[in-house]
């Protein structure tokens, strides 16, 4: 279990993991002012009016996802931190939601460099990760378009869902629900192909003894 990374000079808490059904998946919230009120949204149902957006902030929240019990642990960056910070928060997350805000076309802009950091740091590892565009209530200062939103997920070949933190709209819990099944899927991938590894070297091992004996 990895510990979750230092904040401004404070520790969060770390957290031991439990022998639970399911397992945790560490949760990357990221880079726009906008995602404090979308996680707050995820795990009260509710709409904070006063919060400090720029305050980064870790909770755990367990759900029941497809029968099985999963335990999130979710890091709210609000895109305050600094080079090292956000690095460390990278090499952390299993799994990443980038956020950007509708009305703001500089937020959306910022994304595919973030994403181009994330494949540099995670490599060779794929990185698991959804689109989410915020604040699409308000239609009448959208700078950004649902289809610009929708291009870009195929880009970055991930599910894209457009919502508000305000007004509840959109499926907000199934933005993070997916994100968990994305993360599960590629455990199994990833244990398939350690586990196929494994038989392999154990074959090449048998091989090499059962040739020095003949000869």
């Amino acid at each position: 279990m990895k510990n979750s990374p230092s904040a401004k000079g404070k520790t969060l808490e770390q957290v031991q993991e439990k022998k639970l059904k399911g397992k945790t998946g560490q949760i990357l919230v990221t880079p726009t002012e906008v995602a404090p009120a979308l996680v707050v949204r995820f795990l009260t149902k509710r709409f904070i009016w006063e919060y400090d957006p720029t305050l980064e902030s870790t909770y755990r929240h367990q759900a029941t996802i497809d029968d099985e019990v999963v335990t999130m642990e979710i890091l709210d960056t609000a895109g305050q931190e600094d080079t090292i910070q956000r690095e460390g928060h990278m090499r952390w997350g299993e799994g990443f939601v980038l956020v950007y805000d509708v009305t703001d076309r500089g937020s959306f802009e910022e994304v595919l460099p973030l994403k181009n950091i994330l494949d540099e740091i995670k490599k060779p590892k794929n990185v698991t990760l959804i689109l989410v565009g915020n604040k699409a209530d308000l239609d009448h200062s959208r700078q950004v378009s649902t289809e610009e939103g929708e291009k870009l997920a195929t880009e970055l070949a991930c599910a894209f869902y457009e919502c508000s933190a305000c007004t509840g709209e959109g499926n907000i819990t199934e933005i993070f629900y997916e994100l968990c099944r994305e993360v599960r899927r590629r455990r199994m991938v990833q244990g398939k192909t350690r586990r196929r590894s494994s038989t392999t070297h154990v074959k090449q091992a048998i091989n090499k003894m059962l040739t020095k004996i003949s000869s």
